[in-house]
C-alpha cells in the first residue's frame, strides 16, 4: 500500500499504477512496434547499415545476406513512448523471387538504399519501390512510407548527381532522401529518426511536416538531436 503524504506525491502517482509487488507502472506509457524493411541491390551496405544502427559497429567483412536477416532497435522516444523497430534486412537478389511478398507483409516503413558510386544500384531503387508498392500497403490503402538512402557518400567518385537523386525521389513518392556513410557513421541514426518521425505521425494521424520527396538536410544538425523538420509521409 502506498500512502500519499502530500499533494505533490499525489500528482506524481496520478498516472501511476502500483502492482501487488509494489512496483510502479506509468499508465500513460505507450509502446510502439514497427516493422521496417531494408532493401536495395547487393553490396550497397544494407547489412552494414543495420549493424551500425543497432550495435554501433562496422566491419568490411560482412557476408552477403541470404534471404532475410533481422535486428531489433529499442528507442526511448519520449518520457512516455518507447519505439521498437524490427529491421528486416532483405538480400539484394530477393526482388526477383516470390518470397518478397511474405517478407513485406505488415511492414510499416521501408529503407531503399543504393551505392552512390554505382549507377545501376541507383536506377534499381525504382524497381525495388515498384515491387514494394505492388505487394504491400498500409491499412488505409496508402503506400508504405519509404526513405531513399544514398550510401557511401564519403567516396569522391559519385556515379550520379544529387539532382538525379532528387528527381527520382520526388517522382516516385519517397518521403525524402539522405546522404549516408555507414563506414563513417554519417547520418545513420539521423536518417532513422526521420523515418520514425514519419511512422509516429502516421500513428497519431498528424499532418505531414513537408511535402514528399524533399532532400533532408542533416549536415548542420546536432548528432544527438531526436526531432527536426523533415520530409514525411
Amino acid at each position: 500500500m502506498v500512502i500519499c503524504r502530500n499533494n505533490e506525491r499525489k500528482a506524481e502517482l496520478h498516472d501511476t499504477f502500483i502492482d501487488s509487488s509494489g512496483y510502479a507502472h506509468n499508465t500513460m506509457a505507450k509502446d510502439y512496434l514497427f516493422k521496417v524493411l531494408v532493401v536495395g541491390d547487393s553490396a550497397v551496405g544494407k547489412t552494414s547499415f543495420v549493424h551500425r544502427y543497432t550495435n554501433d559497429s562496422f566491419s568490411k567483412h560482412y557476408k552477403s545476406t541470404v534471404g532475410v536477416d533481422f535486428a531489433l532497435k529499442i528507442l526511448e522516444w519520449s518520457d512516455t513512448e518507447t519505439v521498437r523497430l524490427q529491421l528486416w534486412d532483405i538480400a539484394g537478389q530477393e526482388r526477383f523471387t516470390s518470397m518478397t511478398r511474405l517478407y513485406y507483409k505488415d511492414a510499416g516503413a521501408c529503407i531503399v538504399m543504393f551505392d552512390v558510386t554505382d549507377a545501376t544500384t541507383f536506377h534499381n531503387c525504382l524497381k525495388w519501390k515498384h515491387d514494394l508498392d505492388s505487394k504491400v500497403s498500409l491499412r488505409d490503402g496508402s503506400p508504405v512510407p519509404c526513405i531513399l538512402l544514398a550510401n557511401k557518400c564519403d567516396l569522391s567518385e559519385w556515379a550520379i548527381t544529387r539532382n538525379e537523386i532528387d528527381d527520382l525521389s520526388k517522382a516516385n513518392h519517397f518521403v525524402g532522401w539522405i546522404e549516408t556513410s555507414v563506414k563513417e557513421n554519417k547520418n545513420v541514426a539521423q536518417a532513422m529518426s526521420v523515418l520514425v518521425e514519419c511512422l509516429m505521425s502516421k500513428s497519431s494521424l498528424e499532418t505531414p511536416i513537408q511535402s514528399q520527396g524533399d532532400y533532408i538536410e542533416l549536415k548542420n544538425m546536432p548528432t544527438n538531436e531526436k526531432h527536426w523538420n523533415s520530409g514525411c509521409c
